[in-house]
């Protein structure tokens, strides 16, 4: 009996160490994302390199926590929640670490605009307004993991369809700039690709979330809108 108790309690201290080492991933992304957010409004390039140092550290608690899961489903035969909870965050850390992949994206086209002499500022689209958006379903996506909260995670991915909006937006916006002005194609461009990656980034937030409602409930809700209304 008490054998089983010890057994227990090791690996609910795994499962716990699982689920902090992902938080810890989750908070080194999102100053990654914050980071490069301020870069582009700010044009302190010096940055970039430190967030893509720190996008080294998330590569490998990436590698670290897929190893984890890995042993904890070898060694632990884990069932019914805790089995959803270790390929929850399976997926999970693939979106963090896409996610660390979409905040250098900005920091180096960031880097390309203001080394050319450009300022983002200089083109009125609402580019922080869309990262700020972004930045903060990030923000929720880790707080609703970190609480197994399904209600959170559902208003983070209706979330998304308002930044998939906004940036359709930005999108027309700067392919009028570049029809009516062809010199500002390239910085045009390199706007274009941040918004991308900022679009991104909010797709990636929606992809957790849907991983903590399926840790939290077992409904899989991926590319089923009816079961976010």
């Amino acid at each position: 009996m008490n054998e089983s108790l010890h057994v227990s309690s090791q690996f609910d201290e795994d499962l716990s160490r699982l689920r902090t080492h992902v938080l810890q991933m989750g908070g080194l992304v999102e100053t990654q994302v914050s980071s490069a957010i301020d870069a582009y409004t700010t044009g302190e390039v010096t940055n970039v390199k430190t967030i893509v140092e720190t996008d080294r550290k998330v590569n490998e608690l990436e590698k670290a926590i897929d190893n984890d899961c890995a042993h904890i489903i070898a060694m632990r035969q884990p069932a019914a929640s805790d089995l959803r909870l270790v390929f929850g965050i399976s997926k999970i850390v693939t979106d963090l670490e896409r996610t660390g992949d979409e905040a250098k994206k900005i920091a180096k086209g960031v880097r390309r605009i203001y080394e050319a002499g450009h300022t983002p500022s200089q083109y009125g689209v609402g580019v922080r307004h869309l990262a700020d958006a972004a930045l903060n379903m990030v923000r929720q996506s880790l707080d609703a993991f970190a609480r197994l909260d399904a209600g959170l995670s559902l208003n983070v991915i209706r979330a998304d369809d308002a930044v998939d909006v906004e940036f359709k937006s930005i999108i027309r916006q700067l392919i009028t700039h570049m029809m009516e002005d062809p010199r500002t194609i390239t910085v045009s461009m390199d706007i274009i690709s941040i918004a991308r990656a900022i679009e991104r980034i909010g797709d990636h937030a929606k992809n957790i979330s849907e991983q903590v409602i399926f840790v939290v409930e077992g409904r899989d809700i991926r590319h089923n809108k009816e079961a976010i209304k």
